[in-house]
């Protein structure tokens, strides 16, 4: 009994140590600002990030927000990565579990009569046996606490990787709803212009009748409505085809798409905050990611180096045997045994040296793609607020030029029906104005996109 109790407090004592690096964040080269920044931000960065913000915050359309929640719900994508998780705790538990000892339990009977034979006369034998078996494999350099070390980081791995899911959805069904309500938008112009035009074409019909104006006016006349007219059926199917896609990304079959508010009245800052260029490696789901992979790689170091150390296995096992089954518990039936064994590696053909050097140059790899990550994620943060600010000013452009054009369009209509221009003045002008208004609409839009990539490359979108 002392030479067990001393064994265990050996155990206790050693099981404290671990093979192989504790984890250690890598160096990180975080500018100080992001390119792109607001002035007064890049003088003097604020810790309010667009990226912090909750997505229902950011997405006020009520309908888009109904759009999203049943997205969560229902896409497959988001089902399959919970699934991931569940896998990950499971394989938590099976390799946390080689850190305890096993224990099982038996039973036996049998009976068995042997003939008589010209020397041996016959006998019936019977035996009849329980035992309870112990098995316990030492973690004596923390092999099994590595390797759990290594599983739990695969766990957040996945845990993080669900939530990188989350924010690509979040911002594929925004981006798919706002370019259908860019489409919307394009088809009310393309419609209102057709009536416009029809009604243009009919005056101009009615004047060549009375010998007002030439057939070549009709001609440019109906050119124009042509031009409206082959844009709907164009920008019907367009929008049918983004209802199925949205409806995919619900996880639905394709069907029609609620509307909510118009693509003019979607409402988004002037400016957003950025934040401090160091919350991003905590808010960015990838990055946390690639960190949580980096640690596990990190971990399976030290499983490789264990395998250079001795392997210590205590066993035991206890029970009663009797060829009585009634007297299996009485009398003295009882048994047991206890022992221990080392195995010590000696020569395995540079198998361990090996497993080593690859465990350790799969943590350099982790350790690469982690900062590629990082890098990767400061350059679309820079690239969404130059796109967001530019993106604005050109809509702004827009918005005179159309203005501009409309201004051009009712002045040449009002000079050819005074006689002072042709038609086909008319036309040119009336083309440049139709072409105004969709590019317009397409500017809205994109402005909106460009707030959607932001508020992903921030971080945003995962916060529930």
């Amino acid at each position: 009994m002392t030479k067990l109790t001393t064994l265990l407090l050996v155990v206790l004592l050693i099981s404290g140590c671990a093979m192989g690096p504790n984890y250690k964040r890598p160096s990180v080269n975080a500018p100080g600002t992001y390119r792109g920044a607001m002035p007064q931000e890049a003088a003097q960065p604020a810790a309010e990030s667009l990226g912090d913000q909750k997505w229902w915050e950011v997405f006020q359309d009520e309908e888009l927000q109904k759009l999203i929640r049943n997205a969560l719900l229902q896409n497959y994508d988001v089902r399959i990565a919970a699934t991931r998780i569940l896998e990950a705790q499971a394989q938590l538990g099976i390799t946390r579990a080689d850190q305890f000892p096993s224990i099982s339990a038996g039973a036996a009977a049998s009976d068995q009569r042997s003939p008589r034979t010209k020397f041996i006369p016959a006998f019936n034998s019977s035996a009849n046996q329980v035992n309870l078996a112990f098995f316990w494999e030492l973690d004596f350099w923390g092999k099994f606490r590595r390797a759990t070390e290594a599983a739990r980081a695969n766990l957040l791995a996945s845990q993080w990787a669900r939530q990188e899911v989350i924010s690509t959805l979040v911002a594929n069904v925004a981006t798919a709803y706002f370019q259908l309500r860019e489409l919307d938008l394009e088809l009310e112009i393309s419609k209102s212009t057709l009536v416009s035009r029809q009604d243009s074409l009919k005056l101009t019909q009615l004047l060549a009748d009375r010998g007002a104006t030439s057939l070549l006016d009709v001609r440019q006349a109906e050119q124009l409505v042509f031009t409206a007219a082959e844009q709907v059926p164009d920008l019907e199917r367009r929008i049918e085809q983004q209802e199925n896609f949205i409806s995919t990304l619900l996880g639905q079959n394709p069907g029609a798409v609620a509307r909510g508010r118009k693509l003019t009245e979607q409402p988004h800052a002037p400016e957003v905050p950025a934040g401090l260029t160091s919350s991003l490696l905590e808010r960015r789901p990838d990055i946390r990611q690639a960190e949580q992979q980096l640690i596990a790689f990190n971990a399976r170091i030290g499983v490789a180096k264990a395998a250079y150390f001795p392997q210590i296995t205590l066993t035991a096992d206890a029970g009663y045997q009797s060829s009585a089954l009634t007297s299996l518990f009485s009398g003295p039936v009882g048994l047991w045994s206890f022992g221990g064994a080392l195995t010590q590696p000696i020569f395995e053909g540079g198998r361990l040296r090996n497993n080593v050097r690859l465990t350790e140059a799969q943590k350099q790899e982790a350790v690469l793609a982690y900062q590629q990550t990082i890098q990767a994620a400061f350059r679309e943060v820079s690239d969404g607020l130059v796109e967001y600010s530019k993106d604005q000013e050109f809509r702004a452009q827009q918005e005179l030029l159309t203005t501009s054009a409309q201004d051009a369009a009712h002045l040449s209509d009002i000079r050819y029906k005074g006689g002072a221009a042709s038609y086909l003045e008319v036309l040119t002008n009336q083309t440049n104005y139709f072409s105004a208004e969709l590019n317009l609409a397409q500017a809205r839009r994109n402005e909106l996109l460009a707030l959607v990539r932001l508020y992903k490359a921030l971080g945003g979108g995962w916060q529930e």
